[in-house]
C-alpha cells in the first residue's frame, strides 16, 4: 500500500471538509453588512452556533495530517505563508471572542458585530491568498514577508469570500423563514453570477500561468477526459441560480452548492497532482518515513471515525429551520 498516496489524499479529504463546513460558517460573517437589524444577526449566529467551533475540528486535523505525514511541505508552507497564516489564525480567533460576547453583550454588541464580520472576513481572504500562492508556485524558502502577496493570490482571496458568502446564502435558504430567506435567496443569485464568472477567470489564468497545469489539462485527449469537471460545474451553477428564484427550494442550493466546491476542489487537485507544493515538491518527496506513516495509522482510524460520528450527530440533532428564541445559544 503506498501509504503517502493515503495521506494525500487524507489531507485532500480534511481540507474539503473544512471548506465546506466552515465556509458557509465564515461564510455568514461576510454576509453580516447586508443584515442590518439586531434580530436577524442573532438569528444568523444561532444558526451555526452548534456547529461553529466543531467545523474547526477539520483545520486542526488536516494541519496534524501535514505536519506528521509530510514534515517537509509543512516547514515550506508555514515559513513562507507565515503572515498570512498568523492572520487567519488572529482573524478567527476575533471572530470566536465575537461570538462568545455578542450574546452576553448590550451596548457593545455593534463592537462584536464588527469584530465577527473582520474575523471572518480576514480569515477567508487569508485561506484565498494561501490558495492562490500555492497553485501560482511561490518559491518556499527564499521569500520576503510579502511575496506571496501576487495579483494571482488577491484574486484567489476575494473570489473565496464570494464563494463563502454564497454557501452561506444557501445555508440560510435552509435554515430560515421568511424575509431572511428571501433575501438570502436574493443574494444568493448574484452570488452565483459572480462565481460562475470567477470560477472562468481562475480557470484561465491558471492555463495561462502555469504550463504544467495547461499540459495536464490540454495535451492529447485529456481534455475529453477531464471536461465532465467544468461542464457539471456550469450545470450546477445554472441550477442553483435556478432553484434561488421566487420560492426557493430549502434544501437543494445548499447541496448543489457544496457540488461545486467539490467539484472546483477536483479540478484543483487534477492540476496539481502529485505536487503538495506546485513544480518544488510532490507528496513523496514531502513525506514522512514509512516507519513514522504507520505509526500514525491506529490514530487515524481511532480518530478520524469519532470527528465523522459526533459531527454527523449534532447535525442530525440540529436539523431543521432554526427556532428564535429570547437570549444566548
Amino acid at each position: 500500500m503506498d501509504l503517502a498516496l493515503f495521506y494525500y489524499l487524507l489531507l485532500g479529504f480534511a481540507v474539503l471538509m473544512y471548506v465546506v463546513l466552515d465556509g458557509f460558517d465564515l461564510g455568514l460573517g461576510i454576509l453580516y453588512p447586508w443584515f442590518k437589524s439586531e434580530g436577524e444577526r442573532d438569528h444568523m449566529m444561532r444558526s451555526i452556533s452548534h456547529v461553529w467551533d466543531g467545523n474547526e475540528t477539520w483545520l486542526v486535523f488536516g494541519g496534524v495530517v501535514l505536519f506528521a505525514a509530510f514534515p517537509a511541505a509543512y516547514a515550506g508552507i508555514l515559513s513562507t505563508m507565515y503572515t498570512p497564516i498568523m492572520l487567519m489564525l488572529i482573524g478567527l480567533i476575533f471572530r470566536g471572542v465575537a461570538f462568545e460576547y455578542r450574546f452576553k453583550s448590550e451596548r457593545s454588541k455593534p463592537l462584536w458585530d464588527s469584530a465577527f464580520f473582520l474575523g471572518s472576513s480576514v480569515a477567508t481572504f487569508c485561506q484565498g491568498t494561501i490558495l492562490g500562492a500555492v497553485v501560482q508556485g511561490v518559491k518556499v524558502g527564499e521569500q520576503g514577508a510579502l511575496d506571496w502577496l501576487s495579483p494571482f493570490s488577491v484574486f484567489t482571496g476575494l473570489a473565496l469570500m464570494v464563494a463563502y458568502a454564497l454557501l452561506a446564502c444557501c445555508y440560510l435558504v435552509m435554515k430560515s423563514r421568511g424575509d431572511i430567506m428571501a433575501r438570502a435567496a436574493h443574494l444568493g443569485r448574484k452570488l452565483v453570477v459572480t462565481l460562475m464568472v470567477i470560477l472562468a477567470i481562475v480557470s484561465l489564468w491558471t492555463l495561462i500561468a502555469n504550463t504544467e497545469v495547461r499540459a495536464r489539462w490540454l495535451d492529447g485527449i485529456n481534455f475529453v477526459y477531464l471536461m465532465p469537471l467544468p461542464i457539471l460545474s456550469a450545470l450546477f451553477g445554472w441550477l442553483l441560480y435556478r432553484d434561488l428564484d421566487g420560492q426557493p427550494h430549502e434544501t437543494r442550493p445548499f447541496w448543489l452548492a457544496v457540488g461545486l466546491f467539490v467539484l472546483g476542489f477536483a479540478g484543483l487537485v487534477v492540476g496539481l497532482f502529485p505536487y503538495l507544493i506546485p513544480h518544488q515538491l510532490t507528496f513523496w518527496q514531502a513525506s514522512a518515513p514509512d516507519s513514522s506513516l504507520k505509526f500514525l495509522l491506529p490514530g487515524i482510524f481511532i480518530f478520524l471515525p469519532l470527528i465523522f460520528a459526533y459531527t454527523l450527530w449534532g447535525y442530525r440533532i440540529f436539523s431543521g429551520k432554526v427556532e428564535d428564541f429570547e437570549e444566548g445559544y
